[in-house]
């Protein structure tokens, strides 16, 4: 067994798809910490509070145990007026949150419309799904719609659900969330949204399903923007009692931290101002041009990838980049589709603008 782990590895290797944990090093332009907010004072001061009025650091149990804490009730009832909906559940994270949503709410005889660019959580939720699957084109909410449309034809009598992220992880591009509201209206279906990277950042923080005019469930995480941990779910006060007594991955895994609870109470009193988020989407909007000049499309949004084809190409430049001071990561595939590694290039509040400008000189021989 062990002698075919080492071939298993040698081949990656050779493939140059090769992992390997690396500590932080130079200026973040990697991390999802889009708005600051990860060594903020203000989360540090609010789990000091906490400890003082003696929450504890360890959950000691799952929430449906002894797990349950009143600073998780508390987290959720302010999640739920802060995003407008019935409910919050609050799980230890983002990954688990999403594959939960997709794993449990759809039903045997439902179907769940995914984009082809979702995220691996998605997936593996509709590994684990009773409902029928299929693949939509990437950002193509007619063929979405089709979808629905053919399987109603051929029968289909439960609940349709469209699976999307309302920003991609790896692209940076919006889902047309708009055209698939309309979708759903028209097909009856329900949309799930992860809202992981455009949560504290749009729709006065409170993501791109804000006023959206569709039945949905959302998917909010508290490691990003937030600069916290763990991820809320959103949604009708039904769907949410749901994930409580058939969620596995929430049912069977200890509590998230108290502590953690308390930090991303104050991360949602901290994005509902707009300070931070105007100086972030300032910033998008400004590199934008540079990111043109250079020839590469600009996303609009904090992500920012430079695709470069081949894997050792996108290590190259990672390497050379890293090598100037800055904190730059290739993504390869699997995690992007065969043919685009990239560099991910994450636009935050923690460089300075001169450490943004440098980053787009250091680009400028990577584009030639």
């Amino acid at each position: 067994m062990l002698a075919r782990f080492a071939d298993d590895l040698a081949a990656l290797r050779a493939a140059d798809r090769f992992r390997q944990l690396t500590p932080r090093a130079g200026i973040d332009f990697a991390s999802n910490d889009y708005l600051g907010l990860a060594a903020a004072p203000e989360l540090a001061d609010a789990v000091a509070a906490a400890l003082a009025r003696g929450v504890p650091v360890g959950a000691a149990g799952s929430r449906l145990l002894r797990g349950n804490h009143p600073e998780h009730e508390a987290l959720e009832a302010e999640a739920a007026a802060f995003f407008g909906a019935e409910a919050a559940l609050y799980f230890t994270g983002g990954y688990g949150a999403n594959g939960a949503i997709v794993a449990t709410l759809p039903d045997r005889g439902d179907l769940i419309v995914w984009d082809a660019l979702s995220h691996a959580s998605t997936r593996e939720g509709l590994r684990l799904a009773r409902a029928e699957t299929a693949a939509a084109r990437h950002n193509d909410a007619g063929h979405a719609g089709a979808l629905i449309a053919a399987w109603r034809a051929r029968g289909g009598r439960g609940t349709a659900w469209i699976a999307v992220e309302s920003v991609y992880s790896m692209d940076g591009d919006r889902a047309p969330l708009a055209d698939l509201a309309q979708i759903a209206h028209r097909h009856d279906a329900v949309l799930i949204v992860d809202e992981a990277h455009a949560t504290g950042i749009y729709g006065e923080g409170r993501g791109l399903t804000h006023g959206l005019d569709a039945p949905h469930i959302a998917l909010h995480t508290c490691g990003k923007a937030l600069g916290a941990q763990g991820a809320l779910v959103t949604g009708p006060r039904a769907a949410i009692e749901l994930l409580i007594n058939r969620a596995r991955g929430f049912i069977y895994a200890t509590a998230p931290s108290p502590l953690l609870a308390a930090a991303v109470r104050a991360s949602l009193n901290l994005i509902a101002a707009p300070e931070r988020r105007e100086r972030l989407l300032t910033r998008v909007a400004r590199a934008a041009p540079a990111f043109a000049r250079l020839g590469i499309a600009p996303s609009g949004t904090p992500i920012q990838p430079l695709i470069l084809g081949t894997d050792r190409a996108a290590l190259d430049a990672a390497a050379a980049l890293q090598a100037q001071g800055f904190d730059v990561r290739a993504i390869r595939p699997p995690t992007v589709p065969e043919g685009s590694a990239r560099l991910r290039l994450s636009l935050t509040l923690n460089p300075s603008d001169a450490e943004l400008v440098a980053l787009l000189d250091a680009l400028e021989p990577l584009c030639g």
